[in-house]
């Protein structure tokens, strides 16, 4: 394990406090972990120093078939819990996040390369979704309905699924897992985790502080599971029909794939997919407003949200001033070890992201795309690991084919409108439909972009950026963003069946309809 400090955080005594061994098994019903037999263990590298942090051994199909049947033994114990009590079971994981939210934010960082104030934003997302949850723990609500028949009642109630299965992406290591599992877990489902293979030190210590909760509580063993593996574990989870619900977060590529395989057995699926999103700028905006939108939008995270701002359409009668200050702005970005406070920009998750960013780099020029911003590698001190990169401007026209693509990159692509038609037009005209916004002061503008001829995202937003979503609204996306809704509002009914009941309190036995069956 690396014995060494970046900046002012040591690395060993972090994984330490959050259970982070050298070597770390590679699956988890709770307290019981294990390895599979003869498998190599992978080693965690940070993109921040390009050093490993620790190893960890993924899971076989044995280990897997053993989680799942852990998981279906703690469903039928679990979902006999009152919601209020799991509800009370979550807010004490939230407890525990709190206490270890500098420690685990940290880790994020490590392990992923956002800068620090994200990683701690990250854990804030988790101890947020806690406390919703406790809430949501005393309404899950259905609803009562009138009979046509005398001395009858009708109501709907929602049950647990079962097991749902989490698929998670690096770029948010824990917080997606949580948006799932807290509101799975008060509804009475059980979960089974697959973390991302880029991240799963930081799933590790997610699960270790939920099973000590669990612990403390009785909560059956296998309640939270975790699976940490490849591609092969992600399939194992699509194809059982024992799993109800597989929730799926990455690419739209992936994302095909899995609804495939589980719509095949008629399982549900939940995706959060790709996103293309775009900030249209008219000639009302507030500028300054603008512009940090646009910045914190493309460059946080160093360009790797699925929210994250890939597009800026921007009317033409302040086209080139905007250009210019957003221009002067990315000059004044200071890329770097994203645990100094001090940087804007940390690195990409690994060198095959690196690749794609130069590819996309040199397809948006070889179709015509006017460089306004270089981009390019990083080298030298500080940036060993080779995945430090500069964000890139490049002003391009609506029909390249690079503008239709998602590039998990700092990249963004500028594009020029004369009426807002035009622009709400080339915002909906890609294949992905997550996250849009519009900066304007004129109120018919934005009556216009939130009606059903605007914005065709599942978010649309007003004066504020694509990204940096709160837990209390649901999230997701249209069209290759897979459809799918999860964190907030109602999106908890995802997780449940509904049931209808009807109930006779009479002495006769009337039909529906009218119905007469007299013998």
């Amino acid at each position: 394990m690396t014995n060494i400090r970046i900046m002012d955080v040591n690395v060993r005594e972090i994984l330490k406090a959050l259970g982070i061994a050298e070597t770390n098994p590679s699956w988890s019903t709770g307290e019981k972990w294990g390895t599979a037999p003869d498998t190599e263990a992978k080693a965690v590298v940070s993109p921040v120093n390009g050093q490993p942090l620790a190893k960890v051994i993924f899971a076989n199909a044995g280990g897997y078939e053993q989680a799942v049947q852990e998981a279906q033994k703690a469903f039928l114990k679990w979902r006999t819990f009152p919601a209020p009590k799991r509800g009370e079971i979550v807010r004490q994981i939230g407890d525990q996040l709190r206490k270890n939210k500098e420690k685990l934010g940290a880790l994020v960082s490590l392990e992923m390369g956002k800068s620090l104030q994200e990683g701690w934003g990250e854990v804030q997302e988790m101890i947020d979704i806690c406390d919703f949850a406790v809430g949501l723990s005393r309404q899950l609500y259905g609803l009562s309905m009138h009979s046509e028949r005398p001395q009858h009642r009708m109501y709907e109630q929602w049950h647990p699924l079962g097991i749902v299965g989490i698929i998670s992406a690096f770029n948010f290591p824990v917080a997606v897992w949580s948006w799932n599992a807290m509101i799975a877990w008060v509804c009475g489902d059980v979960c089974i985790w697959k973390p991302s293979e880029k991240t799963p030190l930081t799933a590790i210590a997610c699960q270790k502080i939920a099973a000590d909760v669990f612990k403390r509580n009785g909560v059956p063993e296998g309640v939270s599971c975790l699976v940490a593996g490849g591609r092969e574990t992600g399939e194992l989870l699509a194809k059982d029909p024992r799993v109800a619900l597989v929730s799926a977060t990455g690419s739209t590529r992936m994302g095909k794939s899995v609804a495939a395989v589980v719509g095949a057995r008629l399982g549900r699926v939940l995706l959060e997919l790709g996103g293309n999103n775009a900030i249209i700028i008219t000639e009302n905006a507030d500028l300054d407003m603008a512009l940090t939108g646009s910045l914190f939008g493309a460059v946080g995270t160093a360009g790797q949200r699925c929210t994250s701002t890939r597009r800026l359409i921007i009317h033409e009668s302040i086209y080139e001033t905007f250009k210019a200050r957003l221009a002067g702005a990315y000059r004044q970005l200071k890329i770097g070890n994203p645990l100094d406070q001090q940087n804007h920009v940390g690195p990409l998750i690994d060198k095959d992201a690196v690749q794609g960013y130069l590819d996309a780099i040199e397809k948006a020029k070889a179709e015509g795309g006017k460089i306004l911003v270089e981009g390019g590698v990083l080298e030298g001190e500080g940036y060993a690991s080779g995945c430090y990169v500069r964000p890139c401007i490049i002003e391009t026209e609506k029909d390249m084919e690079i503008v239709q693509q998602e590039t998990f990159a700092p990249i963004l692509y500028l594009l020029r409108y004369g009426s807002l038609d035009e622009a709400i037009a080339i915002q909906n005209g890609v294949p992905q439909g997550l996250s849009s916004a519009i900066m304007t002061t004129n109120l018919r503008e934005v009556e216009l972009y939130l009606s059903a001829a605007g914005s065709d995202c599942g978010i649309a937003n007003v004066n504020i950026g694509t990204s940096g979503a709160e837990i209390g609204g649901a999230f997701g996306g249209e069209k290759e963003t897979g459809g799918g809704r999860e964190s907030g509002s109602d999106a908890w009914k995802t997780y449940m069946r509904r049931q209808t009941n009807t109930i006779n309190y009479g002495a006769e036995l009337p039909l529906a309809q009218g119905i007469r069956f007299d013998l």
